[in-house]
């Protein structure tokens, strides 16, 4: 049943996310707005919602390592595995205003919980996240909002990019297709977090490991789904911008909200994660610059850098 379970989560993350990404980008040229803004936000979100989830509850169980642990682990993932697999299936093109504004806004995410975390007492083996820096992310959060917000209005006036697209779907039908999209992308990642932790706790794996590796792995598959679903239907600025998405929406929301639920104790180890995190987001700013597009070579260093990074923390744990 376990592994029957398995083949099903992932058979509802692909269609799913062909679902989702039919919506959202219908939706985009339905309301003029431009498809980078929509991956931003609703498709971001929404395939953040299983890391979110898994954090919040975390929290609640009062299990600080695998919230925090969870959140750093995806956005390595996201910013390597996902924007390097994605990009060497289909090349990446990458707008201006995510050079200059989203991918610095996923660096300073990264630099104010590093921050967050070196001001906190140190007892050597763990920071703190306190209630107060949770108020801080959450402030941190509504400055992105507002910029997004911002964006959006003034995509309307640029018809260009939503006129690449004919939606197949009306308004009504878009969403309908982005809701039973989302559901499907969420149920599907639930399925295959929970069977593989089984499977990997047969095989002996601690719960520090497969919280950096499974859990993180597994709950974001629903973006590495969905950003080679948008790549392939050459939709790349909502593929990116989902991944950027996620990466903010992650540390200023998820852990703004969980470390208001609770203060987060973290393990002094999470310190050399945030700086690798900060090291993959330059290496994507690099690659982004070169020509305005995440190319094959670079899809594939990205890829080697995670796989780099996985041996590291199996090694390290």
């Amino acid at each position: 049943m376990t592994y029957l379970l398995l083949i099903l989560g992932f058979l509802l993350l692909i269609k799913g996310a062909d679902w989702f990404v039919e919506g959202s980008a219908s939706i985009a040229h339905s309301l003029n707005i431009s498809p980078l803004i929509i991956g931003l936000t609703i498709v971001a979100f929404g395939t953040g919602a299983p890391e979110a989830t898994v954090s919040i509850i975390a929290a609640l169980e009062g299990n600080s390592d695998v919230t925090v642990g969870n959140i750093v682990g995806s956005n390595l993932l996201n910013l390597s595995l996902v924007v390097g697999l994605t990009a060497f299936i289909f090349p990446l093109k990458v707008e201006s205003v995510t050079i200059r504004k989203e991918i610095p806004f996923a660096f300073l995410s990264a630099v104010v919980l590093l921050v967050l975390l070196l001001d906190s007492t140190n007892q050597n083996t763990y920071y703190l996240i306190s209630r107060s820096d949770g108020v801080i992310l959450l402030l941190f959060f509504t400055i992105f909002m507002y910029y997004v917000f911002e964006a959006a209005k003034n995509s309307r006036n640029d018809s260009i990019e939503s006129r690449n697209y004919e939606p197949a779907h009306s308004l009504k039908k878009s969403v309908l297709f982005s809701i039973f999209g989302l559901t499907a992308i969420v149920l599907g990642g639930y399925f295959v977090v929970e069977t593989s932790t089984t499977i990997a706790y047969q095989f002996g794996m601690s719960e520090t490991l497969v919280g950096l590796t499974i859990v993180a792995i597994g709950s974001s598959l629903p973006e590495l789904v969905t950003s080679i679903t948008a790549a392939m239907k050459k939709h790349s600025e909502m593929a990116l911008g989902n991944v950027v998405g996620s990466s903010i929406f992650n540390v200023f929301f998820v852990l703004g909200l969980a470390s208001l639920i609770t203060p987060l104790t973290v393990s002094s180890k999470l310190i050399i994660d945030l700086i690798i995190l900060l090291v993959l987001t330059v290496m994507l700013f690099i690659f982004s610059r070169t020509s305005y597009t995440v190319a094959k070579a670079e899809g594939f260093i990205l890829t080697l850098a995670y796989v780099a990074y996985l041996i590291y923390i199996i090694i390290r744990n």
